[in-house]
């Protein structure tokens, strides 16, 4: 991994002090070798557990198919794949398997006998799971499960209110009684992330967030029915090129008088020590090349007359490299501000503004979305208009930075989204919790393709799913279409008859030999 910093201003004026000084840390794992990528990854287990109750019937259950096929067929000789169904109850429909080619056939197999019908409860499709993980004698280095659903779990959920952000006991109520205990994300990284997919638009997004929150997972909301493939190729193009594991930032504040304030490090622990002389943030599991930022805000105080730069603090990770299993220190580097006399007026830093406004869009959307569900729309829809318009207005997003543009699109977007309360009931509850999912990870899940936080391992996966649903379309239409009858085999066509002309003009003779007669 990589360790980089940005303060906010190069420079601060030796007679003057700063609170709450901006210092931007950027950590990115590394990337998988291209030539050895296959053969240096960590190995897979997957679990995939899938809703097969009767509104999964017709084109959603053929679609289903279809996206776990694409999954089985991605994955390699040494990753492990296991996949539960869920409806009324649960059941086990295959074991942790190698996707060897015999592996592989049988899962297709599987696959293709999957039936829809009943009701929903994700209970036991997830308590099935947690017999999967925790039954295992050998563990391979990733472990993953896959959660899909298009409905309310009707059998242990039915009873509860639906509006729960308002109410945090809602949120408690979810996590304890759906994800079974060894599921839960615990500080050691023992536990694997429930990535959570509601599929169109009668599914429970809270229920989908909380329990992907609750295990280190991220929500994915597919209200295009299409593309369930390419978000499920999104998600495994991820965790079949996880990199770092365990990944921790440490701060250690250098000079006297500095002082870490607060960290802004959304769903990640973050930890400031009570005189503020050190700090850390547990990042945990990283895909090759995936970036994490962090604001840390740092009181600065007065300099010495003869103090020209100022070491505010050292940076410094620590993770295991998958690949290898063997920890690794990464040194980093030490963070400085120059001290002069007099201090010029300077622009913020680039990379500290972007963050910034960033962080600041996503405590917006997570605001918007607590006031929508108080019933309070015309109130969550401006307050995601007023940050895009600042957003625009800003001076990076004035200058046309392509980062703000996204996420201003993105802003206004949700605004239309969560305005009324049926539009919201729709879509806009599952897109803004999305978007809170994505932004508080750093990690996509919004929009399949979107370059925020998408990595180049998913990026590659997801293409190579759009070039798999474009074939499979042609050969559909081919197979629909009568095909022509072959040249060769085309019977000649008749002579043309002689007959009618003939009898016509033996006729037309005798008609006026008559005529000389008469």
């Amino acid at each position: 991994m990589s360790i980089t910093t940005h303060c906010e201003y190069p420079a601060i004026a030796k007679d003057a002090s700063r609170d709450g000084f901006a210092v931007l840390v950027h950590a990115k794992a590394p990337a998988l070798a291209p030539a050895a990528a296959k053969a240096a990854r960590a190995p897979l287990d997957l679990v995939m557990v899938l809703d097969v109750s009767g509104s999964m019937g017709g084109r959603k259950l053929a679609l289903l198919k279809q996206a776990v096929g694409f999954v089985v067929d991605k994955l390699g000789p040494h990753d492990r794949l296991s996949l539960v169904s869920f409806s009324c109850d649960a059941r086990r429909l295959t074991r942790l398997t190698r996707m060897s080619d015999a592996g592989r056939a049988s899962t297709e197999r599987t696959v293709e006998s999957l039936a829809a019908g009943g009701g929903t409860n994700i209970k036991e499709g997830l308590r099935e799971a947690a017999k999967v993980i925790d039954g295992r004698r050998y563990r391979n280095a990733v472990t993953g499960v896959i959660l899909l659903s298009d409905d309310q779990d009707n059998y242990t959920l039915s009873s509860r209110s639906f509006y729960w952000v308002a109410v945090s006991p809602r949120i408690v109520d979810i996590e304890q009684e759906l994800v079974p205990p060894s599921l839960i994300r615990t500080g050691d990284g023992s536990s694997p992330p429930i990535h959570t997919f509601g599929f169109g638009t009668d599914h429970d997004s809270a229920a989908m967030h909380t329990i992907a929150e609750a295990t280190g997972g991220t929500f994915a909301f597919i209200g295009n029915e299409a593309v369930i493939q390419d978000s499920f190729a999104q998600c495994i193009g991820g965790l079949l090129s996880v990199a770092a594991q365990e990944a921790r930032v440490a701060v250690e504040c250098v000079s006297p008088g500095v002082r870490v304030r607060s960290i802004k490090s959304g769903r990640y622990k973050s930890r400031v020590d009570a005189n503020g002389r050190t700090a850390a943030v547990e990042v945990g599991e990283l895909y090759a090349d995936e970036e994490r930022r962090f604001l840390l805000f740092v009181d600065v105080p007065k300099a010495g007359a003869t103090d020209d730069v100022a070491s505010l603090m050292k940076v410094s990770c620590t993770y295991r490299d998958v690949a290898t299993g063997q920890s690794v220190d990464v040194a980093g580097e030490e963070v400085a501000v120059k001290r002069p006399v007099e201090a010029p007026e300077a622009e913020p830093d680039v990379e500290v503004e972007r963050e910034r406004l960033r962080v600041q869009a996503a405590e917006d959307i997570a605001a918007a979305q607590a006031a929508a569900e108080r019933g309070e729309h015309a109130e969550a829809s401006e307050m995601l208009s007023r940050r895009r318009m600042a957003l625009r207005q800003s001076p990076l997003g004035a200058s046309g930075d392509a980062g703000c543009a996204e996420l201003a699109a993105e802003l206004g977007e949700l605004s239309e989204r969560v305005g009324d309360r049926r539009e919201y009931d729709l879509s806009g509850r599952a897109s803004l919790l999305c978007g809170m999912s994505a932004h508080s990870q750093q990690r996509t899940s919004v929009k399949v393709g979107r370059a925020r936080y998408a990595t180049p391992a998913m990026r590659k996966m997801v293409d190579l799913s759009v070039k798999t649903r474009e074939q499979q379309r042609q050969q559909q239409q081919a197979q629909a279409q009568p095909s022509p009858p072959s040249r060769t085999t085309m019977p000649p066509p008749p002579p043309p008859s002689t007959a009618k002309p003939a009898l016509a003009k033996n006729l037309v003779r005798r008609y006026h030999r008559f005529l000389r007669l008469k």
